[in-house]
């Protein structure tokens, strides 16, 4: 017999704001909730505004469900931006729809940036100042006077999920509106759904007005192939998630980054190699579980990854991670800068602003100097290198982006120097992909022998750490060096010529990757933290870790770190050769998923389902990138 109170307190739950059973998509809520939503696309499928209207009240419960109150929010952008369209629109004349733009684009920012960086400028303004203004959540002291109790804290901001996604597809909209490359959605209704559209609402894919407002308005249609893909793909991001991500996460990489100074060099190596696949699968895997989730619905989301970690440089591997953003910021910032055209007032305001901010943080008179001095001069070459301006414009408007998007995922120094370090790689890239292997070695070996006089002399952790990567790098260079010079006759053979440029290949990925891996120690330690101690803490996990990485290592040990930590390892190393697996394999096994018979499908969900059960640790974790 069927307990009703069960099913009555279940439904409660499943309808009530409570934070201890939030709608993530590792949840069983959340696959109970969209059991529901699927039901009801079933019923309205062919009612295009009908259904639209459903699923934008099914995104709007959905964050409700995750953030509360923050709803309201999420209801303003909408409302602000399907009006500004409108505004813009009936403009009659091109400076009024110039000045509307303005006036929504303002709004945004601004509303982004009360919640994201009030703590960020009122530091600046009190390291500029030396006062100690304090933050007030201004919506919280509203909330109060209007409940007439002090039920809201107003002593801290809390950030609202997923407000960097969303504010960011408004503004592609309001400017692609006034671009006149896409029509204003005429339905207030429609245009929520586009905005509050539940699978990408809290990480993404950014989606692009003209790639998502055709699907709005096309009837609910799904073969047996795209039931097979879609349920492959949440299957997929379940597994990225669970077994990868969060396992690595909870047995691992958060112990590190936790105390850094309890754990071996060796230790926090590991941890941060180790956060690099848990950062990619945690991601993708959101984006594997939304993609399937929408394509049920009927939609289809953007690519936002594709393998990043078989990039051979730094600029290939932004066009691989993250995708959306990358062309967000491209489209939206990195294009209206200038690019690779001139430079704007705005590329001069950006540079000098981050840089002036950086020297606040930064605390350090030497720092500080370093960052006056790397900007005077190229000021200087911008102004006096004619024949190289257009050069140095292109390399400006791609570092102001690259530092910005650091400040887009978080207000710390530390993301700054995330952001800085992917531009400089970048930069050093273009340098170096125009010298020749006798120019590389030159370089090189300058390099290498400055890092280990400044060791010799200095002693610094980080000093070493540069050293010992240089002298890796100079090795690969020397032996393509010695190829070259001596044209070795088993170049010559058209297998052994394949067999080189694999090698060659698979040494660039292998650097790529442990670039942008130590990069992501800057990343991963400026996360996750209370935003008033963000600077500080986040500076000092990334000092300690460089500290344990670039100090004394005892190597006898490692044996019996590497046996303790074994499932760890044994995963991690599945989850990179699955990773480099060549693309058209990984789309084969996709289509056979899809043509297997539903009954077979069904079979493979209940055993993942079990497996994935035996990984699901006590508290389920929440997605990184919700804290964006």
């Amino acid at each position: 017999m069927i307990d009703t109170t069960l099913i009555i307190n279940f439904i409660r739950d499943l309808f009530s704001l409570q934070t201890r059973l939030p709608l993530l998509f590792t949840s069983f809520y959340f696959w109970a909730f969209f059991a529901l939503v699927f039901a009801g696309i079933a019923l309205f499928g062919s009612k295009v505004l009908l259904r639209n209207t459903f699923l934008m009240f099914c995104g709007l419960f959905f964050y409700f469900k995750t953030s509360g109150f923050f709803v309201l929010v999420l209801i303003f952008a909408i409302l602000l931006n399907y009006l500004c369209a409108k505004a813009i629109t009936v403009a009659r004349t091109e400076r009024g729809g110039k000045v509307r733009l303005i006036i929504g684009l303002v709004v945004n920012i601004l509303l982004l940036c009360y919640f994201k960086y009030s703590y960020f400028v009122i530091d600046v303004i009190n390291s500029l100042l030396g006062i100690q203004l304090q933050v007030v959540d201004v919506f919280a002291e509203i909330g109060n006077v209007i409940a007439g109790n002090t039920r809201f804290d107003v002593g801290k901001i809390v950030l609202p999920v997923g407000i960097s996604f969303f504010t960011f597809q408004n503004i592609s909209y309001i400017v692609e509106v006034y671009r006149r490359k896409v029509q204003p959605i005429s339905s207030l209704l429609n245009y929520g759904f586009f905005v509050s559209f539940f699978p990408s609402l809290m990480s993404g894919p950014i989606i692009r007005a003209d790639e998502f407002i055709p699907q709005i308005y096309k009837p609910y249609f799904l073969t047996k192939k795209q039931f097979g893909i879609a349920v492959f793909w949440i299957l997929n991001g379940l597994i990225k998630k669970i077994i990868l991500s969060d396992y690595l996460a909870v047995n691992f990489v958060d112990r590190i980054f936790e105390n850094p100074t309890m754990f071996s060099g060796f230790e926090n190596l590991m941890g941060l190699f180790g956060y690099s696949l848990q950062i990619y699968a945690d991601f993708s895997g959101y984006t594997d579980i939304a993609t399937g989730v929408a394509m049920l619905m009927g939609f289809y989301l953007p690519v936002n990854f594709n393998s990043p970690y078989k990039a051979v440089n730094a600029g290939q591997f932004w066009k691989r991670w993250h995708i959306s953003l990358s062309r967000w910021l491209q489209n939206y910032l990195y294009i209206p800068l200038g690019g690779n055209r001139n430079a704007t007032f705005g590329s001069y305001c950006i540079m000098i602003t981050i840089s002036i901010i950086a020297m606040l943080l930064a605390g350090n008179i030497y720092v500080s100097a370093a960052i006056a001095l790397v900007v005077t001069v190229s000021l200087l070459f911008v102004r006096f290198q004619r024949e190289r301006r257009q050069k140095i414009i292109t390399n400006l408007n791609m570092m102001n982006t690259m530092l910005l998007g650091g400040l887009w995922h978080g207000a710390s120094w530390n993301f700054i120097i995330w952001g800085g370090l992917n531009g400089i790689g970048m930069l050093v890239y273009k340098f170096w992909r125009n010298r020749n292997i006798y120019v590389k070695s030159l370089l090189l070996t300058v390099a290498a022998a400055l890092a280990g006089v400044w060791l010799r002399y200095s002693g610094y952790p980080i000093a070493k750490i540069a050293f010992v990567w240089l002298a890796v790098l100079w090795c690969g260079t020397f032996v393509k060096l010695i190829y070259n010079i001596t044209k070795l006759a088993i170049g010559s053979s058209e297998p052994h010529g394949k067999v080189l440029t694999w090698l060659s290949t698979a040494w660039a990925v292998l650097q790529t990757f442990v670039f942008i891996t130590f990069t992501r120690l800057f990343f991963r330690s400026g996360s996750n933290l209370d935003p008033s101690e963000a600077n500080s803490q986040a500076w000092a996990t990334a000092k300690n870790m460089v500290g344990q990485i670039g100090g004394v290592w005892h190597f006898d040990v490692i044996p019996n770190m590497l046996w303790g930590y074994r499932n760890v390892f044994i995963i991690f190393v599945i989850g990179m050769i699955l990773h480099w697996l060549p693309e058209h394999f990984k789309r084969r096994y996709r289509l056979w998923f899809a043509q297997m018979p539903v009954w077979t499908i069904a079979v493979v969900v209940v055993f993942t389902v079990f497996v994935l059960y035996q990984f699901i640790t006590a508290d389920l974790q929440k997605f990184i990138y919700f804290q964006f």
